[in-house]
């Protein structure tokens, strides 16, 4: 079916995902998922701090001009928001629903991957909790690893799904 013509130019911009720790989530985002933080908004009023990653397309940099830069954000695909209210981290028993415990609401996140035997070997490499590894299970080739917060992230290796869904 169609779009309708209002909607063709409707891209998905981000997704947003609540965040206790912004040190401890940002370490896990860049530096075990290798996204890079694209733009930080502050808003000290609201004490709250809005940090936009992704994977960018070395074919269309970020541009330097603050306004430009943020305007180039919001014409991204697959960007992910992490919000942090300010004052969270400094909460021990302080966490936010993941949406897999009862009441189901938000399920996940995916990531695909070139290599899906390479990112299990790195995922434990860095300790990174399962909620199911590739070999788990009924569904074969697809893990679920767990962010700082518990958010649920599908791993996926596309090639390794060519199959899925057929009888």
């Amino acid at each position: 079916k169609v779009a309708p013509e209002v909607a063709k130019g409707f891209t998905l911009n981000h997704c947003m995902l609540r965040i206790k720790d912004p040190k401890i989530a940002l370490d896990f985002y860049t530096r075990i998922m290798g996204m890079v933080v694209l733009r930080k908004l502050d808003f000290p009023e609201m004490k709250f701090s809005l940090y936009f990653l992704a994977k960018p397309d070395p074919q269309n940099p970020a541009p330097e001009d603050i306004a430009d830069r943020t305007e180039w954000t919001f014409n991204q695909k697959s960007i992910l928001e992490l919000t942090h209210n300010w004052g969270s981290e400094e909460q021990a028993d302080f966490h936010y629903h993941d949406g897999n415990a009862q009441p189901q609401g938000f399920g996940h996140i995916c990531f695909s991957v070139p290599d899906l035997d390479a990112a299990i070997a790195w995922f434990d490499q860095n300790q990174v909790v399962y909620v199911k590894r590739p070999d788990q299970g009924k569904m074969k080739d697809v893990a679920f690893i767990k962010d700082p917060d518990g958010y649920w992230i599908e791993i996926v290796e596309a090639k390794r799904l060519r199959q899925i869904g057929r009888t």
